[in-house]
């Protein structure tokens, strides 16, 4: 593929989630676009992408060249728990039909979003590419972790017999504007501030679920996005490749809940609730692959990202999904 594309029609699956409203912003706001490109933000209410047909329709309007995938079924943990199955099966049929119909009409490049919750729960750390089939995933999100493992086994698949050139990228775990901030169901870091704000606002305490010592990596989804419109354009390999920060940066969730409490100003009482699960303890990631790529690419601090989150949240209460 030619590092400087011609005239590109992308299609956005996902285009109102966390991810590609990042994009758009990238798009649009920072004029991350080139000339000749045409940026297409698809949401849920174009399209039911579980379903064949609507897949294809949508495909026969817009007519993409190229795909930037990210429509999924997600949720936290405890979602996960309760949905393990329709997580399974919601994302495979969502998958299946991004990715065949792609084929079908002849879309150059399909990049799908994945997640670092695929990779073998028991394993060596830090992770990398080369290790996502080694075992199991974690059994608290197995359902959703294999539905995206799959998006592999099908691209390289599609390489194989077809030479379609069509890959996927590992985020660490994103955060941002636009998040879903639903305590029950969000993943850790919108939910925490979405706790947080209503704490600072009722006055309070701040309860947390869990211990607070499990370890992640974090990426701010403008980051994210920036990194996609990269891989896109220029990462030729159809095996997928991790971004994220360093693994020297990876924080506690204790960490993350004082960088919340810190940027809403919070100074009522904060309590760990350890009789609630920490999920997957570690899953340290490397960014070697991506450094040997982008050696000078800089991520936004992470205070700095959490603030901005926070401000667009407090801004945004009543229209921000919750």
């Amino acid at each position: 593929m030619e590092k400087q594309i011609g005239t590109m029609r992308v299609l956005v699956t996902g285009g109102s989630g966390l991810v590609g409203k990042a994009i758009q912003h990238v798009v649009k706001e920072e004029g991350g676009a080139r000339e000749g490109e045409e940026w297409i933000f698809l949401s849920s209410k174009d399209a039911d992408l579980t379903n064949a047909a609507e897949t294809r329709a949508i495909f026969e309007k817009h007519r993409p060249t190229h795909v930037v995938h990210v429509a999924a079924m997600v949720g936290g943990l405890f979602r996960h728990l309760r949905q393990n199955l329709d997580f399974w099966r919601n994302n495979v049929c969502i998958n299946d039909n991004v990715l065949q119909t792609a084929h079908e009409f002849g879309v150059v490049k399909v990049v799908s979003c994945l997640s670092t919750c695929i990779f073998p729960d028991k394993t060596t750390y830090p992770i990398d590419e080369t290790m996502i089939h080694n075992g199991p995933p974690h059994e608290s999100n197995s359902g959703y972790a294999y539905a995206k493992r799959m998006v592999d086994v099908h691209n390289r698949a599609c390489w194989t017999q077809y030479g379609r050139r069509y890959t996927a990228v590992i985020p660490t775990n994103i955060f941002g504007p636009h998040d879903n901030f639903n305590i029950e169901d969000a993943h850790v870091l919108p939910a925490l501030v979405h706790k947080t704000y209503k704490a600072k606002r009722d006055g309070t305490a701040l309860e947390v679920w869990g211990s607070g010592h499990a370890l992640r990596q974090f990426i701010y989804s403008l980051d994210l996005a920036r990194l996609y419109l990269w891989v896109l354009r220029e990462y030729d390999e159809v095996e997928p490749i991790i971004l994220s920060v360093g693994q020297e940066e990876e924080i506690t969730i204790k960490d993350v809940v004082d960088a919340i409490v810190e940027a809403f100003g919070f100074t009522g009482p904060v309590i760990y609730d350890t009789s609630k699960s920490d999920g997957q303890m570690k899953k340290t990631a490397s960014n070697a692959k991506l450094r040997s790529y982008r050696p000078d690419f800089t991520f936004t601090p992470f205070q700095t990202a959490i603030k901005e989150t926070c401000d667009w949240f407090a801004a945004n209460y009543d229209s921000a999904r919750k």
